[in-house]
């Protein structure tokens, strides 16, 4: 039988104690071509996050296989998939969630919103209370950061179109669970944007990564 010494003990509490203190973050990698910009961001985040003792994992929706058609909607459940039982415990496992997405005709990917309305289901992520249209918040304790990129300045969006997908995203989503605050990155113009450019955003992200916001 292997014997522990008071040098060791001494160690693996350390190591134990720290690991509470650190912070645990979920990147979810919206966009559903797994080498798209919004790959790069990610990584940019991991990096500056993991830089700073954050523990990181990340969701690749992209690479999931899962239906992303709630075909029956609340009235009938469906099981998860492998994936979504992992991304899901992945969410719980989070404090922090990082979502990175690209616009498309003024909202999140298909398969992004396939991804929320196969998982943040009543009783999971938000529970109904009985006879009352009010609701509990099942994520609270949470926070998260919104990263978009837009083929328009993000004030544009903002201003001209009201930006509808961080309305969904950020208030309809997230916030009904309890997850805030929830802060919002634009990246853009993404279609004519150099190297340059998308350097210089790249290490905007890796400093979100190292505040670990």
């Amino acid at each position: 039988m292997a014997v522990i010494t008071s040098s060791v003990l001494i160690l693996i509490i350390v190591i134990a104690a720290k690991s509470r203190f650190m912070k645990k973050i979920a990147i979810i990698n919206a966009h559903p071509n797994p080498e798209a910009f919004n790959a790069a961001i990610a990584a940019a985040y991991k990096e500056g996050a993991e830089s700073k003792g954050a523990l990181v994992r990340e969701i690749a929706i992209g690479k999931l296989e899962f239906d992303p058609n709630l075909k029956y909607g609340y009235r009938r459940r469906i099981d998860w998939e492998p994936d979504l039982k992992e991304a899901w415990e992945t969410i719980l496992w989070a404090d922090h969630l990082v979502w990175v997405h690209p616009v498309w005709w003024g909202g999140l990917p298909a398969v992004a919103k396939g991804f929320i309305d196969r998982l943040f289901l009543p009783g999971m992520a938000f529970k109904y209370k009985q006879n009352s249209v009010w609701w509990e918040k099942l994520l609270k304790g949470k926070t998260a950061r919104i990263i978009t990129t837009l083929d328009q300045p993000g004030w544009y969006y903002w201003l001209f179109f009201g930006r509808p997908s961080v309305n969904q995203l950020k208030k309809s989503v997230l916030g009904f669970c309890g997850i805030q605050p929830v802060n919002v990155t634009y990246l853009g113009i993404i279609k004519t944007s150099d190297e340059k450019r998308r350097e210089q955003w790249l290490q905007k992200v890796k400093q979100l990564g190292r505040l670990q916001k």
